[in-house]
């Protein structure tokens, strides 16, 4: 089968529905960028497992799939609310039994707007809980140019990210060195008042319960992540000095399936800002309904751009670190951000991308 032969379409018709449009809002008032982008990180994560669940099923007619990651969401332009929104999805790569579901979101009309590129990498399982193994799949069949490139961007994606694991088991370079050398000195000046990491920092607990179940006894990977984005959002506002908008979702990993009856720890901190941008990090932790089992479920990376009632990026100051931890998660979101510049300006924000 052919990448081509994968897509899926879904459309949501914000222009029409006033219902589905309120629910969308984040304000009930004129507000550029007024799309509440938690509520469409459910409907991306849907539409990515239906496109690879397709696909598995193809092969093994019992199999489920389940989000192993968010590669990558890169925010092209900020999304009109009243304006209807398309999603594209298709298979970019197979591995043994992982898939890259690649989604374009676009806003059709006169001037046609990109809003974001998205991709997942989901896996194919067979069996319910304990019991569920990973399946090998079929490959792809490339056939044109476009359709090869698209496999060799998976996989260069695949290994950015091997390349940031390593990484954070390395010493921090000379450059980053002295980065954290002058933040340190900045903060023993007289009369020192700048932003302290550890005081950027938002909590919030939730129990899971069967509503929001998905595959057997799982709980929906879109809703979990919903809630992340939205407390990471709430967090930029401790250090924006304008009003923060994501930029991209640099990475979300599904470190563990969220059960029903489990309580879910979500910590955000605001772990580095340079020009215009400020990357928060949320660690989700779940807890079992018996106390038994307590692990990380889900680590997340956001970027966002400080921006001012036109949407003009405006500088950011910066945020200091004053644990080792801190700056790590200082230099590990900085890398991210360094990535981001690679796409040059084909995002929002990226102006700002290219200064850090």
């Amino acid at each position: 089968m052919r990448p081509l032969e994968t897509t899926r379409t879904f459309a949501l018709q914000l222009s029409t529905d006033a219902a589905l449009r309120r629910r969308f809002m984040v304000v009930d008032a004129p507000l550029q960028g007024n799309l509440r982008f938690g509520l469409l990180l459910e409907v991306l994560d849907k539409l990515a497992e239906e496109t690879a669940l397709h696909y598995a099923q193809r092969a093994h007619p019992e199999a489920r799939v389940v989000t192993a990651a968010v590669d990558n969401i890169l925010v092209r332009h900020p999304a009109d609310v009243a304006r209807d929104i398309q999603f594209s999805a298709r298979l970019n790569h197979v591995g043994r039994s992982s898939m890259e579901v690649g989604i374009r979101v676009t806003q059709p009309g006169d001037p046609p707007v990109h809003v974001a590129s998205c991709y997942f990498t989901m896996v194919a399982r067979l069996g319910h809980g304990d019991e569920a193994s990973s399946v090998a799949l079929p490959p792809l069949e490339y056939v044109d140019a476009l359709e090869r490139h698209r496999e060799e961007r998976a996989l260069e994606r695949r290994e950015a990210y091997r390349r940031h694991l390593a990484a954070a088991q390395q010493p921090p370079s000379h450059e980053e060195y002295e980065l954290l050398t002058r933040l340190r000195r900045e903060q023993e000046q007289p009369g020192f008042a700048g932003l302290l990491a550890g005081r950027l920092v938002t909590e919030a607990w939730e129990r899971m319960y069967p509503e929001q179940e998905n595959v057997p006894r799982k709980i929906f990977g879109g809703y979990v992540m919903r809630h992340a984005y939205e407390l990471a959002s709430i967090c930029a506002e401790l250090a924006a000095t304008d009003r923060p908008v994501l930029a991209a979702v640099n990475r979300v990993n599904f470190l563990q399936p969220v059960r029903i009856g489990d309580s879910l720890h979500y910590t955000s901190r605001v772990v580095y800002a340079a020009g215009d941008l400020l990357s928060v990090e949320t660690s989700i932790a779940r807890r079992s309904r018996d106390r038994t089992t307590s692990a990380l479920s889900n680590s997340c990376l956001f970027t966002f751009v400080n921006v001012d009632a036109e949407m003009r990026p405006r500088p950011m100051p910066p945020v200091y670190p004053t644990t080792y931890a801190e700056d790590a998660r200082l230099l590990e979101a900085r890398r991210h951000c360094a990535e981001l510049a690679r796409y040059g300006g084909r995002h929002f924000g990226a102006a700002a991308v290219e200064r850090p």
